[in-house]
């Protein structure tokens, strides 16, 4: 990268003083292999246990996201139905809605209902961050290259800190996770390993050694 351009893009937004955690969509239909929307997002899932627990332990907010569509003809999908497929496996009252149970959910966590990429269009989810005086979103989740990253174009547009645990995020074509994650980085959102993060959030609540990474 050129001097020119390394000033240009890429420069940090950094850790701020009052994090969220914002685990996006990380529900049986997109978490179980075989399913029409479903992929092998195993490891994502295990890095997101290692921050709900530190984030559990400091009393940092939590959201999840899930996907819910409730008209019987999905008109609620809109134009996205006639892009994507799958969205019986999101019919709401169905099971793929439903949080993947091998996250450490606990019933203080908030689930938003949402029927496009970003969590924060047409839900109340800035509202919710701006009463808990949250500065920085720590975005966990899938898919890297659709919803976590609308979601954290949302972020940085409403005026928080954007962070994408690279170790969390998850997407069913590895090309696209890892173009997404550059593109992020360069424009939207600092990209950080899950060390990071669990040492800032560990930092911010004076919890030392809570957790540490996986090897």
């Amino acid at each position: 990268m050129n001097s020119v351009a390394s000033k240009t893009w890429g420069r940090r937004v950094g850790f701020g003083a009052s994090p969220a955690l914002v685990v996006v969509d990380f529900t049986i239909a997109f978490t179980e292999p075989g399913r029409a929307l479903g992929s092998d997002v195993s490891s994502a899932i295990a890095a997101t246990n290692d921050l709900l627990d530190v984030s559990h332990a400091s009393n940092w907010p939590v959201l999840f996201t899930a996907i819910a569509y409730s008209d019987p003809n999905f008109a609620d999908a809109g134009m996205w139905l006639a892009k994507v497929g799958g969205q019986e496996d999101l019919r709401a009252g169905s099971d793929g809605v439903d949080v993947d149970p091998r996250l450490n959910r606990t019933a203080q966590d908030t689930v938003i209902i949402k029927k496009y990429a970003s969590a924060f269009f047409g839900t109340d989810l800035s509202s919710r961050l701006v009463t808990s005086n949250v500065d920085t979103v720590l975005i966990t989740g899938c898919s890297t290259s659709g919803c976590v990253r609308a979601t954290a174009v949302d972020a940085i547009q409403h005026g928080f800190r954007p962070i994408v645990v690279r170790e969390a995020v998850a997407d069913r074509w590895e090309d696209a996770h890892k173009q997404a994650l550059k593109d992020l980085d360069a424009k939207y959102a600092d990209v950080v390993s899950l060390q990071e993060a669990l040492e800032y959030l560990q930092r911010n609540s004076g919890i030392e050694g809570l957790v540490a990474a996986r090897d």
